[in-house]
């Protein structure tokens, strides 16, 4: 039976229904708003898996009928996921994902498909409250109801999911999500704002999604509250654990304490592997061997979570033996490849990215087939993360959503600086190359990347650095850790990256693997990233602090003119001809405005001269009192017509020919003679009159 609750955020009505769509799913939503529909179905199996992981899949599936369009493409059908597709599946799965229980090993996925769309409503927000409805009413257990919400600044004014025309003025793009308690995520760029500005926007953001849970309570009570499946997280039997801890936990906490990263993962393989001699190798029943292996290999996990966490609170010692403020030491090294546009090499503890730059034309923008409409992008980060990084062996293919996900990050960090098009009017690709990773290396791209775009001469609006925080929470203890291991990203409670300049954020990330985390510890953390990232900026600008002069020779050269707009199809010419004749004539790359502002490319200063030369002929224009070379292209009774510019003709009267009077035209000039003339006048219709008697002596 069709349910339908409906709520406001914002000033906007959204409708969440369930019952109607999509039955034999476990759970299923038809979030709408305006035209904006989003369905979504979650449904997980009745059965664990055999997996030692939760194993959560989300997809955002954006289909082109929903905005009226057929794919682009031979096929002419939706292909893989689009970047914005990837993006968005990552920010539903976020903060639902901590909500499931611990030890839940059934096989889950939610399913977000985008059924209409008119880009006036961010579609994100609709799908994320639709996965968190369509689990909240079904029989998962799921400890929700979540919701999310954009938040943009209009002239000083927080606004909630705010219009693309909003967004065009606003000073910050910050999606939130999170329960009543609290906040799960953040995800969002901004133009150099404050801390305090940024906590008032996730305050801002919290507040303002309380309808949309209030909402997803009141959808469950009306579809009966199914009530959720039981479930209980596999217990280790009591014997088996205390005789793999009473060996383990003295070698565990041991090898915590060694600050190399493979180094301390090899003493924990090795104690590992010692219990297991000692305590499987008797075991013969293969069910029961297989069982209790990845008992032990859960009892290891929990060991060192607890012996880590309790180093930090209890003795305020990390890992590697840092305080939790302390960032570790930083290298930094520019100019290291000779062909490359910009490079830059950022190493921080056993954390090192490399930061390649190129500059490019017009021509190698990148198009995008979007669901909203075609999309061209000026400026891109690729993230790249090897296997090599981390020590092991791994296939390579294309990209994964973590790559994505981190290379999006880091692109966003560095898009507030990057210079004007109408100043710089290259396309910029920034490629991050993880070498070596233990912590943030998202932050460590974006370090890599300011100092490769100023070793290749790119005035930016400013540096910027990044920086990950994490969190120790036991009941009220609370440890705030500046600058992150992975382990201590994987045995904490938050990942928090906050990336900018000296004075101001312009990238932010957080998630949170607890219940919530108060506005206090945020704020703490905030500011505890503002000194860490001040720290690393002083640090690299010790090697590069302002872009170099001048841009790589290998680096194509743009020269910028401005023409009339009137002229463009006189440059252009029929078919492109005129314009296709001066690339191949001078093998430079043009790029013409609407507004006739014309940038001309290419690594050859003499060829860009000439382009620019054949250019400003095109669009020249008579002046008066000016001498011209021109040549006659017809003959009358009453005079010549001479061509003294491309396309542009001005008439020679018979009187204006010599000094002495002539019976023809024909007696002194014939078509195709190349005569100097000069002009005299030039009517208000543009009539040009020439005379050749006034250059004669």
């Amino acid at each position: 039976m069709k349910t339908t609750v409906t709520t406001s955020v914002g000033g906007k009505q959204i409708t969440i229904e369930t019952g109607r769509l999509a039955k034999q799913a476990d759970g299923s939503t038809l979030v709408t708003c305006g035209n904006n529909m989003v369905l979504v179905t979650a449904v997980s199996s009745k059965k664990a898996s055999t997996l030692d992981f939760f194993p959560l899949t989300v997809e955002y599936i954006e289909k082109f009928y929903a905005t009226g369009k057929i794919p682009g493409g031979y096929f002419k059908r939706e292909g893989k996921p689009t970047t914005d597709a990837v993006l968005t599946a990552r920010l539903i799965d976020r903060p639902i994902r901590p909500l499931f229980p611990e030890g839940y090993r059934n096989e889950t996925q939610v399913v977000a498909t985008v059924l209409s769309a008119d880009g006036a409503f961010p579609l994100e927000i609709l799908a994320s409250l639709g996965a968190s409805a369509a689990l909240h009413v079904s029989e998962i257990p799921f400890s929700g109801p979540t919701a999310a919400i954009q938040v943009g600044r209009v002239d000083g004014e927080f606004v909630a999911n705010p219009t693309p025309q909003q967004m065009e003025k606003s000073d910050m793009d910050i999606i939130v999500a999170g329960t009543r308690n609290g906040l799960l995520m953040v995800e969002g760029e901004t133009k150099f704002i404050s801390e305090a500005d940024v906590l008032a926007a996730l305050k801002f953001g919290h507040q303002s999604m309380l309808p949309l849970l209030n909402a997803q309570d009141e959808l469950r009570e009306k579809t009966g509250s199914k009530s959720k499946r039981s479930f209980t997280p596999p217990e280790i039997d009591p014997e088996f654990r205390s005789k793999a801890e009473e060996m383990l936990k003295e070698p565990i906490a041991k090898a915590l304490t060694i600050k190399v990263k493979q180094d301390r993962y090899a003493a924990g393989d090795a104690a590992h592997a010692e219990a297991k001699e000692a305590l499987l190798s008797g075991i013969t029943d293969k069910e029961l061997l297989n069982a209790r292996a990845k008992e032990l290999a859960s009892i290891v996990e929990d060991l060192k979570y607890k012996a880590a966490r309790s180093m930090i609170l209890d003795k305020a010692v990390r890992i590697d033996g840092r305080d939790v403020k302390t960032v570790r030491p930083i290298g930094c090294e520019v100019a290291l490849l000779p062909r490359a546009h910009g490079s830059g090499l950022f190493t921080r503890g056993e954390t090192q990215c490399l930061g390649t730059v190129t500059l490019g034309t017009a021509d190698d923008e990148q198009m995008v087939d979007a669901l909203l409409g075609d999309q061209t992008r000026r400026f891109m980060l690729h993230y790249n993360f090897p296997p090599y990084s981390v020590g092991e062996v791994g296939r390579f293919g294309g990209q994964g959503r973590r790559e994505i996900g981190h290379g999006n990050l880091a692109e966003r960090a560095l898009k507030s600086i990057i210079p004007d098009h109408a100043k710089f009017p290259y396309t910029i690709r920034i490629v991050a190359e993880v070498l070596e990773s233990n912590g943030s290396s998202s932050m460590g791209s974006v370090c890599a990347g300011t100092m490769a775009l100023l070793d290749a001469g790119v005035q930016t609006k400013g540096n910027v650095a990044g920086i990950a925080m994490g969190l120790i929470k036991e009941g009220d203890r609370v440890a705030v850790l500046t600058d992150i291991l992975g382990d201590e990203d994987h045995l904490g409670d938050m990942d928090f990256k906050v990336a900018g300049t000296a004075t101001g954020i312009t990238a932010l990330q957080m998630d949170i693997k607890i219940d919530s985390v108060s506005f206090a510890v945020m704020e703490q953390a905030l500011a505890q990233a503002k000194d860490g990232r001040v720290h690393i900026l002083n640090e690299m600008e010790k090697v590069i602090k302002a872009a170099r002069g001048s841009i790589s020779e290998f680096a194509p050269r743009i020269e910028t003119i401005k023409i009339k707009p009137d002229k463009i199809r006189e440059v252009i010419g029929a078919g492109g001809k005129v314009i296709r004749g001066i690339t191949e004539a001078t093998g430079v790359k043009i790029e013409i405005q609407d507004d006739g502002t014309i940038n001309i490319a290419s690594a050859d200063p003499e060829a860009t001269k000439a382009a620019i030369k054949m250019i400003n002929d095109i669009c020249a224009e008579a002046e008066v009192g000016k001498a011209y070379k021109g040549r006659v292209v017809k003959i009358a009774e009453f005079g010549a017509f001479v061509e003294i510019l491309p396309n542009t003709q001005g008439l020679l009267h018979i009187s204006e020919i010599a000094n002495e009077r002539i019976r023809s035209v024909t007696d002194v000039l014939k078509e195709g003679d190349m005569i100097d003339v000069k002009v005299l006048e030039v009517d208000r219709a543009g009539r040009i009159k020439l005379s050749r008697k006034a250059l004669l002596n």
